[in-house]
C-alpha cells in the first residue's frame, strides 16, 4: 500500500445496520463520493483520503468505514494463507504496532470466523517473522491497526478498518440506562421519519436521550465524530495525513449552528432517567437546543400545531411493563387524541403488542434492535377523525 496522494480515490466501504442502507447512501451523498453502490448492511463508493475523514466524522449511520486492500478467492486453509502473504504487510503496519482481526464468514467452507481469525493472523505474523525475525502482537481491545475479513461463498475481501472504535460510540453518552438505543439506530430512524430539522421534534419516552441528542446534532448541524475521545483508525495508517485530518475537523466544527433551530422536547416518567438525559445532553453541549422535562406521556399535549413524535416504548423483553397491550392501547389513545397535526412514530419489537394501539399505520419499517425484529411504525395524525378511526 503505497503512500496516497491526497487527491486519489480508492475504494471504500461503509457499514450500517439493517434497513439503513438508502439513510447512508443519502449521507455519503452529501459528502459528493462517486459510485455509490447500496449493498446488504453496507455502501460502496469511491473517494479520497480527505473524503475518507469526512465519512467517520459525518456519517450519522455508519458503524464502520473500511477500505478494502485485498479481494481474493480461499476455497482452503493453504489458499487464504497464502493470499494473505501476497500483501507486503510491512507496507501496511510497522513491527511495534499492535494488530486486530474482525472477522465475519457466511456460507463458505469455513465454519468459524475466529479460525479465520487466527490462521489470518498467522499469516501475517510468519511474514514479519521471516523477513526481520521478530513479529508484531495482537491486541483484541486496542490495536493500533484494525482489520476487518468479510468471507461470503469463499469471497474474501481484507480491509483495513479506518474507524477503530465503532463510530455509533460517539463520545457523549456516559449515562445510560438499561436499555439504550444504539445511536447509528437512532439516527437512521430520525433520518427514516423525514423530520425536516426546523418542525418540532418530541420523544416522549426520552430515556437516556438518544433520539433527542441525536436529533439536536442533525439540526444544528453538528458532526457526529466530533465528540469522539478515542483516535479513529486511519490516524495510526502509514498514510496518516495530520494536517488534512486538522482542516476536516476545523471544517466540521465551523459548520456547527450555534441557535437553536427546532424546538426539541423529551418527557419521561422516571427522575432517573430525567437526569441521565440531562447528563448526556451536557456532555453533548445542547443543553440550549433540548429540553427534558419530568412527564408522564399520557397526560402531555402537543405543544406546537404539527411536528415529529418518535418514541421507543417498552418490548417486554429486557424492561417489563405490567400489562404490556395496555400500555400499547394508552400511547394510541394518547397520540389520537392529543397529538394531532403531528406525525408519530412507534418504534417497537413488540409487534403482537403494536396492535393494541389502534391506529392505522401508514407505514411499516423492518429494522433491528439488536437481534431483535422491530418495526418502525408511522402513524399521521390528522386533525379530526379522519383516518383516526380504530382498524
Amino acid at each position: 500500500m503505497a503512500k496516497q496522494k491526497q487527491s486519489d480515490n480508492f475504494n471504500i466501504v461503509a457499514t450500517t445496520l439493517s434497513g439503513l442502507e438508502e439513510v447512508l447512501a443519502e449521507e455519503l451523498r452529501a459528502l459528493e463520493v462517486e459510485y455509490i453502490k447500496v449493498g446488504n448492511r453496507a455502501v460502496s463508493f469511491s473517494g479520497n483520503l480527505r473524503q475518507l475523514y469526512e465519512a467517520n466524522l459525518w456519517c450519522r449511520t455508519a458503524i464502520r468505514i473500511l477500505r478494502p486492500i485485498r479481494n481474493f478467492k480461499a476455497r482452503n486453509e493453504r489458499d487464504l494463507y497464502e493470499q494473505v502473504q501476497k500483501t507486503n504487510w510491512a507496507e501496511v503496519m510497522d513491527l511495534n504496532q499492535t494488530f486486530a482481526i474482525d472477522a465475519v464468514v457466511s456460507h463458505s467452507t469455513f465454519e468459524h470466523s475466529l479460525f479465520v481469525a487466527q490462521l489470518t493472523k498467522d499469516a501475517i505474523v510468519d511474514q514479519f517473522r521471516k523477513a526481520t525475525g521478530e513479529r508484531p502482537s495482537v491486541d483484541r481491545i486496542r490495536p493500533d491497526v484494525r482489520l476487518n475479513l468479510h468471507m461470503h461463498e469463499n469471497m474474501v475481501t481484507l480491509s483495513l478498518d479506518s474507524s477503530g472504535d465503532s463510530l455509533h460510540r460517539r463520545g457523549y453518552r456516559l449515562q445510560t440506562n438499561v436499555a439504550p438505543l444504539n445511536e447509528v439506530l437512532a439516527a437512521g430512524i430520525i433520518a427514516l421519519s423525514g423530520w425536516d430539522k426546523k418542525s418540532t421534534f418530541i420523544d416522549p419516552m426520552a430515556g437516556s436521550g438518544t433520539f433527542l441528542i441525536e436529533a439536536a446534532l442533525m439540526a444544528q448541524n453538528i458532526a457526529p465524530g466530533i465528540f469522539r475521545r478515542d483516535p479513529y483508525g486511519f490516524e495510526s495508517w502509514k498514510d496518516y495525513n495530520a494536517e488534512l485530518f486538522e482542516m476536516v475537523w476545523k471544517t466540521a466544527e465551523a459548520k456547527e449552528k450555534r441557535e437553536p433551530q427546532a424546538q426539541i422536547i423529551g418527557y419521561d416518567i422516571d427522575p432517573d432517567y430525567v437526569l441521565a438525559a440531562r447528563k448526556n445532553i451536557e456532555n453533548a453541549g445542547l443543553e440550549h437546543v433540548i429540553k427534558v422535562e419530568m412527564a408522564d406521556f399520557f397526560e402531555t399535549k402537543a405543544v406546537a400545531e404539527e411536528g415529529v413524535l418518535i418514541m421507543n416504548p417498552p418490548y417486554n423483553e429486557r424492561i417489563q411493563s405490567d400489562d404490556i397491550h395496555q400500555l400499547y392501547k394508552q400511547i394510541g389513545d394518547t397520540l389520537k387524541n392529543n397529538y394531532q397535526g403531528f406525525d408519530a412514530f412507534v418504534f417497537t419489537g413488540n409487534l403482537d403488542a403494536a396492535k393494541s394501539i389502534g391506529l392505522r399505520a401508514s407505514r411499516r419499517t423492518p429494522l433491528y434492535n439488536g437481534a431483535i425484529d422491530c418495526r418502525l411504525l408511522k402513524y399521521e395524525l390528522y386533525q379530526g377523525s379522519r383516518r383516526g378511526e380504530k382498524e
